[in-house]
């Protein structure tokens, strides 16, 4: 049986692992901007301006990487 593919998690990987810089939109409007450096079922990690902050998945309304994410090396570690 076929797996299937978690796009949440391969999108935020593929932007941890290749330091893609990204803006941030909360459900609130506010935007936040940085990097991803980490990520689990609740939350992200964003490395901003040297500072790191600790944001609630559920606040989250949308990512905005600055280029386009490579998704061909999603089977990679």
């Amino acid at each position: 049986m076929k797996q299937s593919i978690n796009i949440q998690d391969t999108f935020l990987n593929q932007l941890r692992k290749e330091g893609t810089f990204v803006t941030v939109f909360l459900v609130s409007g506010f935007q936040l901007k940085g990097k991803v450096k980490g990520f689990d079922n609740f939350t992200v990690l964003l490395d901003s301006e040297g500072k790191q902050q600790l944001i609630f998945k559920h606040a989250i309304s949308t990512f905005t990487p600055s280029k386009p994410v490579n998704w061909t090396n999603q089977d990679e570690t």
